[in-house]
């Protein structure tokens, strides 16, 4: 039945391993899309899973599958904690994106783990996820699914700006939704600071110590992905063979790799924010990075706009749960404008419990 209103439990777990995202929202239709965050909270992960999901690209597709199972219950367990502890009565089904195991959506391959039926059974709630998957099949990327969150939710921005494990952007364009992973963010910057026994870099405050290595950076801004055309994606593969090759064979100090790289970030998002005049909402965990909102204000004419702490860390986890309230409707939520897919169409796999 199309509802008016939604009560969902939304949960979204991205690259750079923060954690698991779990918000309760509620969604409600009248003309346009509306939302209420009622619940957030980031459950982080323990160590050992932190060190398995850090590990997903060298495992085989057989044991992505034990896996999967595993971080089914897992997920199931954190979501269930976080039910219990607001007493949460009234909800009319969980989203959840699960944890992306595997992309090449140019094999036609996509996986997300935590999507197995062990989630509704054990939850005893309709799950909606795996939002994915019909993409990839249908010849497109996968990626990114938030540009029709951005386009129905957050519509008073001129760009939606993402700084999470990698930057990705989504914007109005001939009428048409466009959106596109821009560059490797917090998922390079996390990986260098955790050699040094940190689990990111508070503020920018190492790389504004450091130097610009202007040939690593002018190695960076010239790998091929930065010419290609939209839509594109990035995944973790792809920095393992293009970027920490680059950077690790100058044994460079510490704070010069995050000062290049945090260069490079900016200059890839101001060649992609062009317009005087313009506002762009900045999200994800890169948006409390303040050495890298400083160089993005110095080389964009863009208004740079930082939301509240809630937008900033639970955006993604919202506009999954509103990709679930699309689906529930079967409705459009996956936009062939941005994924490059055959069609525009509704995407997720719905489980009831013990069905």
């Amino acid at each position: 039945m199309i509802k008016a209103e939604y009560k969902v439990v939304a949960v979204m777990s991205g690259t750079s391993l923060d954690g698991i995202d779990v918000i309760y929202a509620i969604f409600r239709y009248d003309k346009d899309w509306s939302f209420k965050i009622g619940h957030a909270e980031t459950l982080k992960y323990s160590s050992q899973w932190k060190a398995l999901l850090s590990n997903l690209v060298n495992k085989s597709l057989e044991e992505l599958k034990e896996l999967d199972i595993a971080y089914s219950e897992y997920l199931a367990n954190a979501i269930q904690s976080f039910i219990t502890k607001y007493n949460l009565s009234e909800i009319d089904f969980v989203a959840s994106h699960g944890h992306t195991a595997l992309h090449q959506p140019e094999n036609k391959l996509t996986y997300q783990i935590g999507n197995r039926t062990v989630l509704a059974d054990k939850l005893q709630q309709k799950v909606i996820c795996d939002f994915r998957l019909q993409d990839v099949e249908y010849g497109g990327q996968g990626a990114p699914l938030v540009p029709i969150g951005d386009r129905l939710l957050f519509h008073n921005y001129d760009y939606c700006l993402n700084l999470g494990g990698f930057a990705n952007v989504s914007f109005e364009e001939n009428e048409r939704r466009i959106a596109f992973d821009i560059c490797p963010v917090n998922i390079v910057i996390n990986h260098y600071v955790s050699k040094i026994g940190l689990e990111y870099d508070d503020r920018g405050k190492i790389a504004s110590r450091g130097n610009v290595h202007e040939g690593l950076l002018s190695q960076l801004n010239q790998l091929e992905f930065y010419q290609q055309p939209a839509p594109k994606s990035l995944g973790l593969e792809w920095v393992k063979l293009h970027v920490f090759p680059n950077i690790d064979k100058l044994e460079l100090k510490t704070e010069d790799i995050l000062r290049t790289f945090t260069e490079h970030i900016a200059l890839q998002i101001a060649s992609v924010l062009k317009g005087k005049g313009t506002s762009t909402l900045v999200t994800g965990g890169g948006a409390y990075n303040d050495f890298l909102i400083q160089q993005l204000r110095l080389k964009t004419k863009s208004e740079i706009i930082i939301p509240n702490n809630e937008i900033i860390e639970f955006k993604e986890a919202l506009v999954f749960g509103l990709l679930g309230v699309l689906r529930d409707r079967n409705e459009v939520n996956c936009l062939k404008s941005v994924t490059g897919a055959k069609q525009d169409h509704s995407s997720g796999k719905i489980l009831n419990p013990n069905s």
